[in-house]
């Protein structure tokens, strides 16, 4: 039987891993949710390059801090709050657009081990969503992987390769030295202060506009330029979250992060 897989720490959503098992899963169901508790108090969820388009007319669309940026679709301006679902979980306003980064839980691609090439189908078996109930989408199938399994392992699949192509762009963007720390001050009617928001990164789009006629083919050739644009259209959509807020009262103090 499979050990479980050997992490040092486990990703946003996730506080355990399990290698999906034949032997001691064969009775396993997913429940259908109309909730999912675990992002509700999440304000920021990785993004890959492939749901710029769907994501720039509803999120802002920023980059993470650090030597290894990944892309983040704001759903709130502060910490523990969440404009997109409310305090159990369901969506705020139906047809709202869910990031296949919360889509995928309580499933990944994980190595079982570190000199692992191969990743394996696991679960978070915390999840209320995954276990042996009378109704739900049968797991195993004769000891096989059932239809409904080998979609969610093709969908998990398809998520890691977005992954790598989002790795991809997030290095050439680094590469082009295109990448500046954010900031975004608004001053609400009536306040002593203005809300600055920090603790991100944006494309600089000075440096952009400055760009060699070699560096702007590559980036039109290889699709990059509309997922750069794509987020810099986003940005104007931080004064409709922080408007947002400030109507459901979850507004911190005048000086905050992102």
């Amino acid at each position: 039987m499979a050990s479980a897989p050997q992490t040092q720490s486990l990703p946003l959503f996730y506080k355990d891993l399990k290698p999906l098992s034949t032997q001691e899963h064969a009775r396993f169901k997913l429940r259908a949710a109309e909730k999912a508790p675990f992002v509700k108090d999440t304000h920021a969820v990785p993004l890959t390059v492939e749901e710029f388009p769907m994501v720039q007319r509803r999120m802002p669309i920023v980059f993470s801090m650090g030597d290894e940026p990944v892309p983040l679709a704001l759903m709130g301006l502060n910490e523990g709050v969440n404009l997109f679902f409310d305090d159990e979980g369901k969506l705020t306003e139906e047809g709202a657009y869910v990031p296949a980064y919360v889509r995928r839980y309580p499933f990944l691609l994980a190595k079982l081990r570190p000199e692992a090439e191969e990743l394996s189908l696991c679960f978070d078996p915390t999840s209320d969503i995954v276990g042996e109930f009378d109704e739900g989408e049968a797991l195993f199938d004769d000891d096989k992987p059932s239809e409904f399994t080998k979609q969610v392992l093709q969908f998990n699949e398809n998520f890691e390769q977005a992954g790598q192509r989002t790795g991809q762009f997030m290095r050439e963007i680094k590469e082009l030295g295109l990448l500046m720390d954010g900031e975004v001050s608004i001053q609400p009617e009536g306040a002593p202060q203005p809300f600055i928001y920090r603790g991100f990164q944006m494309v600089d789009e000075k440096k952009l506009n400055e760009l060699r006629g070699d560096q702007l083919r590559k980036i039109v050739q290889n699709g990059m330029l509309p997922l750069i644009y794509a987020h810099l259209m986003s940005l104007s959509l931080m004064r409709d979250l922080f408007g947002r807020q400030m109507r459901t009262g979850r507004m911190p103090q005048p000086q905050a992060q992102v």
